[in-house]
């Protein structure tokens, strides 16, 4: 347990995470006017938490093993899956999900007593280049300032 809690590269992706998703619940917070306690945990949103968090990783790797180490290529990698992935992907079915929750709304309108479920799905699954990037800077700083 003790050697878990000295693993840096485990701390400083933890750490790019949390603090995306306490920026995301600031940011949501101030643009919607109310508090939102999922944002806290959730997917989607600015900055993202993924890019945040294996950016981290990747960066913190490269800073501990060097960058022509197996660790950081292995961590580089697996970070620009998970940030293409959050822009394509996810993004989509995001999209998708808004979609089908307002044909939804519409079909519950028209015929109320066929209610299918009340159950909405979630939208905010993916994100925009601009919050990847926004979590790739985020992972990119705090690697630093934790590893330096």
């Amino acid at each position: 347990m003790v050697a878990l809690l000295q693993n840096r590269i485990l701390i400083a992706g933890i750490l790019g995470w949390a603090a995306a998703q306490a920026l995301k619940t600031i940011i949501y917070t101030i643009m919607n006017r109310s508090f939102n306690a999922e944002r806290l945990v959730g997917d989607g949103g600015m900055p993202s938490a993924h890019s945040a968090t294996v950016t981290a990783i990747a960066v913190s790797a490269g800073m501990i093993y060097g960058f022509g180490s197996f660790e950081f290529a292995i961590s580089a990698i697996l970070a620009i899956i998970v940030m293409h992935d959050a822009m394509g992907v996810r993004r989509v079915t995001g999209k998708q999900s808004e979609v089908i929750n307002e044909l939804m709304d519409i079909f519950v309108a028209e015929h109320p007593e066929e209610m299918l479920t009340d159950e909405k799905l979630k939208e905010l699954v993916g994100h925009t280049p601009l919050q990847v990037a926004a979590g790739f800077l985020l992972g990119f700083v705090t690697a630093l300032i934790y590893c330096m």
